[in-house]
């Protein structure tokens, strides 16, 4: 068996030989197909991974409380103003599934700084808001709990406001004017980079959400535009959903049959969401690149079929010295599946040129899959059984006196 296997590897490597452009363009749509399997799953990989990682720059295991008008028996109540307070906060922070609530004051405006001026997000909250957003401050510090509780003007900066006001000079100390207030910047953030919805994270500025009430965002006294609640791991986000519903509702006087005045948003539904259309990004792309092998391994059983029509004559002298059906199967499948084998090799190769350069143009983390890599591969390789055996089939099938007859 393995003299019949050399014979025709040797056989169908002169055949290659003699016809290298053909072998070429044969292989080319088996190069195209291999190629855009692996590089899409790469680039699947790489977006879902991107995608997490922006997701988790929102914090992990997070709730979202925000107010919303609540109909009465169909009808808003007339003069009735939704509300989400500081106080709601405290409460919702006791609750044994809940491990941090930060109250949100947020609103843009400019800042200034040395003759420089610039829009950013103005965040008034309270300490908490760092470790809920997993964003440390790098340099200097916080502000401290008096400053919180008596609404000093201090704050601290993200990246961003640090490159476009300060430049090289060191913001620690320095005195910078939101709007016409002055306020103290105590520490920089860590860079974040753009959010999932591509806004920039950086650009904006925290400070204690009494300070911001009293200066910035005049509301009713405790008012906030949303609150922040962070799960004590991914298994009590749900029931830290319910305990929040249950308090809100007790907390805000609604009936039994009321609508709720809140709405509460969880990270994993927008999480989930995500996963379903990547999901369903990647099946739609990896179809494409499966059609594409698909037309490559019929592109290898055209180019057979016409090579078993030239080589009739070929076949019958073969035939006629000794060589049975089988040695003329085995020859010319295997002259298929070298071929479909080549491009696959090819396409493997510009597969690892084409992620380098995507992962580098669109600054996502890809990088090739051995898996995709070995998948790709064997596919190839039986596409080229699979579409070389009918035209080996027929090959061996030839009559030798008719195929030594054959001009």
């Amino acid at each position: 068996m393995s003299r019949i296997l050399l014979t025709a590897v040797s056989l169908a490597l002169a055949s290659i030989a003699q016809w290298p452009l053909r072998a070429a363009l044969t292989a080319f749509g088996i190069l195209i197909g291999v190629a855009a399997v692996v590089v899409t799953v790469a680039l699947g990989e790489g977006t879902e991974i991107a995608v997490r990682q922006k997701l988790e720059s929102l914090g992990q295991n997070t709730l979202t409380v925000s107010p919303q008008q609540a109909p009465v028996s169909g009808v808003e109540r007339e003069g009735y103003q939704p509300r989400l307070t500081e106080a709601d906060g405290v409460a919702v922070g006791r609750e044994p599934s809940v491990l941090r609530v930060a109250p949100l004051l947020v609103s843009r405006g400019d800042v200034s700084f040395g003759g420089f001026t610039m829009q950013a997000e103005l965040i008034g909250t309270n300490r908490e808001f760092p470790a809920i957003r997993n964003w440390p401050v790098t340099s200097g510090e916080l502000w401290s709990e008096r400053t919180e509780n008596t609404g000093g003007r201090q704050c601290v900066v993200g990246v961003g406001i640090v490159r476009e006001l300060f430049g090289d000079e060191d913001p620690i100390g320095r005195v910078l004017r939101i709007g016409q207030h002055p306020c103290r910047v105590l520490g920089v953030l860590g860079e974040k980079g753009p959010g999932p919805f591509g806004q920039d994270q950086d650009n904006l500025i925290l400070m204690p959400v009494g300070a911001k009430r009293a200066k910035l965002q005049p509301t009713a006294p405790g008012r906030v535009d949303q609150l922040l609640v962070q799960a004590r791991s991914a298994t009590t986000v749900d029931s830290a959903k319910r305990e929040a519903t249950a308090l809100l509702r007790q907390r805000h006087g609604l009936w039994e049959d009321a609508e709720d005045d809140f709405s509460i948003r969880s990270d994993n539904g927008f999480r989930e969401t995500q996963d379903r259309v990547v999901g369903v990004l990647r099946l739609l792309l990896t179809s494409i690149a499966a059609i594409s092998l698909l037309v490559g391994g019929i592109g290898i059983m055209n180019i057979m079929l016409v090579s078993v029509s030239e080589r009739t004559r070929d076949i019958g002298v073969r035939m006629a010295i000794g060589a049975t059906r089988w040695h003329i199967l085995v020859q010319f499948l295997t002259e298929s599946v070298l071929l479909s084998l080549l491009g696959g090799l090819l396409g493997a190769g510009l597969s690892v040129l084409a992620i380098a350069g995507l992962a580098n143009a669109l600054s996502l983390p890809m990088q090739p899959s051995l898996e995709a890599l070995a998948v790709a591969l064997g596919v190839s390789s039986a596409i080229g059984v699979f579409f070389g055996l009918v035209p080996s089939w027929r090959a061996a099938s030839l009559d030798p006196i008719v195929a030594l007859g054959r001009e």
